[in-house]
C-alpha cells in the first residue's frame, strides 16, 4: 500500500499580470458571461489610453515544486508572503489547476483556505454543515453523529437555523473550522484564516488540528506564526519566490527561516525634525539598543545587561508624554512590554518642547538566546495614544555556552532567567 497521503511532482502555476485573464489565471479557460463583459469594459476604458497601456507580463508564483506528505504525517508550509503558500494549496484543493506538474491527492481531502470557503450564504449554517458533509462523502449517519460537535466546538447553537450571510467574520470561520476539522478528513489543509480569530480561537484551532494529527491523518499547514508551526508539525516546506529553498525537521528548518527573515537593525537615527517618523505631537530623533556597559556596538548576549533608548522631540507644550514598547521573539510572542510609568523625573508631569531622552534598563540573565524585534508607543495622559512605530528595532541575543553545562540541544521558552537553587538533605534513609 502506499505510504503517501500527498504527492507532489514539478508543480508550476503561471499567472498573466497586468492584463484580464480567465478565472485563477488558468490558460485554456473559457470565458464566464460576466468575465466576457468585464472584460469589454475594461476595453471600453482603456481605449482612449491604449499607448500608455502596459504589457501583459507572465509570472511564475510556483515552479518546479515536488515533496511527498506522508499518511498521519503534519507538514508545515513557511515562507514569506508572495512566497507561493496559498496557490499551493489552492491547487491541492483543486480549486486551480497547475500550468506544469501534477499533485495526487490519496485520501478524502478538506480544506480550509478562506473564512466560509463552501458555505451558501443563503442555505443556514445546519444546511451548510450537511452540504460540506456531502461535498466529502460523508455518510447521513456520519453527519447526525458529528453534528452536535460541530454546532458546539464552533459555538453557534443559537444561529445554527440563521442563514449563513447573517453570519459575522468569526461565526463564519468557528463553523467553517469545524465543518472542516470534525467530519473525519483523511486529509486537513488549512491556509493563515486562523489568524481571523481570537487569541482563544486559534488555541482550540490548534488543539483540534494537534487532535486531528495525533488521530493518524495528515495536516498541512500554513501559518506565520511559527510557534504554531513548530508546535503542530514535524516538516516544514520552505518556500522562496514560488521555490523550494528547503525541506526537513521543523526544529532545524523554522529557526533558519526565522534569522533570515529579521534584520537586524539595533541603532536608527533621523535628523531632521521635520521629517523624522511620527506626527505633529512627537517625533523619533534616536533608538537604540546597546550593553549597558562597554562599547555601544558591543554583542549581548544571555547574560548582558542592555539598555534600550529612546531620543524623541516633544513638539507640545505641556504635554504628559508616556512610552511603553513590546518585545517579540522570533515566534511572534510577546516577551514582555514596558513603559514609563516608574520613571521618576517627567512622568506625569508637564513638559515643555524639546528634546527628550528616555531609557530603560534591561538586566542579564533574563532573554533566551535569538532574535528579538520591538514596538513603540506614545501615549499621552496615559491613555491615549500619540504615536505607534512597529519593527522599530530588531537584535539578537546570543548564547553563553558557560551557562550550559552538558544540554547542547536548543533551551526553550521565551526567557531564561539564572534562577538560584538549594538542595538539602530533608531526611536520611
Amino acid at each position: 500500500m502506499n505510504d503517501f497521503a500527498i504527492q507532489v511532482v514539478g508543480l508550476g502555476k503561471q499567472f498573466r499580470i497586468g492584463a484580464s485573464q480567465g478565472r485563477a489565471g488558468a490558460f485554456g479557460h473559457r470565458p464566464m458571461l460576466h468575465e466576457r463583459l468585464t472584460a469589454a469594459a475594461r476595453r471600453l476604458v482603456r481605449a482612449p489610453f491604449s499607448k500608455n497601456h502596459k504589457k501583459s507580463e507572465l509570472f511564475w508564483a510556483l515552479q518546479d515544486v515536488s515533496f511527498d506528505v506522508k499518511r498521519g504525517e503534519a507538514v508545515g508550509i513557511i515562507g514569506a508572503n508572495g512566497a507561493g503558500k496559498s496557490t499551493l494549496l489552492k491547487i491541492l484543493s483543486r480549486i486551480t489547476e497547475p500550468t506544469v506538474g501534477y499533485a495526487d491527492i490519496l485520501g478524502r481531502l478538506s480544506s480550509l483556505l478562506e473564512v466560509g470557503t463552501g458555505f451558501h450564504p443563503e442555505l443556514t449554517g445546519r444546511e451548510n454543515i450537511y452540504l460540506n458533509a456531502a461535498i466529502l462523502g460523508m455518510k447521513g449517519s456520519q453527519i447526525e453523529r458529528k453534528f452536535d460537535e460541530i454546532v458546539s466546538f464552533a459555538e453557534v447553537e443559537k444561529f445554527i437555523d440563521t442563514a449563513a450571510k447573517h453570519y459575522s467574520t468569526g461565526m463564519f470561520l468557528r463553523l467553517a473550522f469545524s465543518v472542516a476539522a470534525h467530519l473525519e478528513p483523511e486529509i486537513l489543509l488549512v491556509d493563515e484564516v486562523l489568524a481571523v480569530g481570537d487569541a482563544s480561537f486559534q488555541k482550540k484551532c490548534l488543539g483540534k488540528m494537534e487532535d486531528v494529527a495525533k488521530a493518524g491523518r495528515t495536516v498541512l499547514f500554513v501559518s506565520h506564526n511559527m510557534a504554531a508551526v513548530e508546535s503542530l508539525c514535524q516538516r516544514v516546506v520552505w518556500l522562496e519566490h514560488g521555490r523550494i529553498h528547503k525541506i526537513g525537521d521543523a526544529a532545524e528548518i523554522v529557526p533558519q527561516y526565522l534569522r533570515t527573515s529579521l534584520q537586524t537593525v539595533t541603532e536608527q537615527v533621523w535628523d531632521d525634525p521635520n521629517t523624522a517618523p511620527g506626527n505633529d505631537k512627537v517625533r523619533l530623533h534616536r533608538v537604540c539598543v546597546r550593553p549597558a556597559e562597554g562599547p555601544a556596538s558591543g554583542s549581548i548576549n544571555i547574560r548582558t545587561p542592555y539598555v534600550i533608548e529612546f531620543d524623541y522631540w516633544n513638539l507640545v507644550p505641556e504635554a504628559r508624554l508616556d512610552l511603553s514598547f513590546h518585545l517579540y521573539n522570533e515566534q511572534g510572542i510577546m516577551v514582555f512590554n514596558h513603559n514609563t510609568y516608574l520613571e521618576p523625573t517627567w512622568h506625569g508631569r508637564p513638559r515643555p518642547k524639546g528634546l527628550f531622552r528616555s531609557t530603560c534598563f534591561v538586566p542579564g540573565d533574563l532573554m533566551n538566546d535569538g532574535e528579538y524585534k520591538l514596538n513603540l508607543l506614545v501615549s499621552s495622559d496615559q491613555a491615549q495614544a500619540v504615536y505607534k512605530h512597529g519593527d522599530l528595532l530588531a537584535f539578537t541575543v546570543l548564547d553563553a555556552p558557560e551557562m550550559r553545562n552538558a544540554w547542547y540541544g536548543r533551551w526553550p521558552g521565551a526567557v531564561r532567567p539564572n534562577l538560584q537553587w538549594r538542595t538539602e538533605l530533608v531526611e536520611k534513609l
